[in-house]
C-alpha cells in the first residue's frame, strides 16, 4: 500500500497544469508587478518551454551600445524566478 501511496506522490509532484500563453504571461507579469524587485518597464512579452523549464523573453534593459545595464541583472533574476517558480506548476500548451 505504501508503493502506490509514494507512486501517487510522485504523479502528482510532477503533474503540471496546462496553460496558454497569454493567460501564462498575464499571470507572470502580474508576479513581476507585485514583487519586490520591480522595476518601471519590466515586462515579459513572451515564453517558450524547453525540457519542462519555462523561458520568459523581454526587455533586457541594454545600453545603447548593446551591453548590460543594472537594470539587465534584475531582470534576468526576475526571469529566472519566475521560470524556477511557474514551472513546476505549468505546461505551455500553444
Amino acid at each position: 500500500m505504501s508503493d502506490n501511496v509514494t507512486m501517487a506522490a510522485e504523479n502528482s509532484a510532477t503533474e503540471r497544469t496546462p496553460i496558454d500563453r497569454q493567460t501564462l504571461l498575464e499571470q507572470a507579469n502580474r508576479l513581476i508587478q507585485n514583487h519586490d524587485d520591480y522595476l518601471h518597464g519590466m515586462i515579459a512579452t513572451d515564453v517558450d518551454q524547453k525540457n519542462g523549464v519555462l523561458i520568459f523573453k523581454g526587455d533586457y534593459f541594454l545600453d545603447d551600445n548593446g551591453l548590460p545595464t543594472l537594470k539587465t541583472t534584475a531582470v534576468f533574476n526576475m526571469f529566472k524566478h519566475l521560470a524556477h517558480k511557474l514551472s513546476e506548476k505549468y505546461q505551455l500548451i500553444d
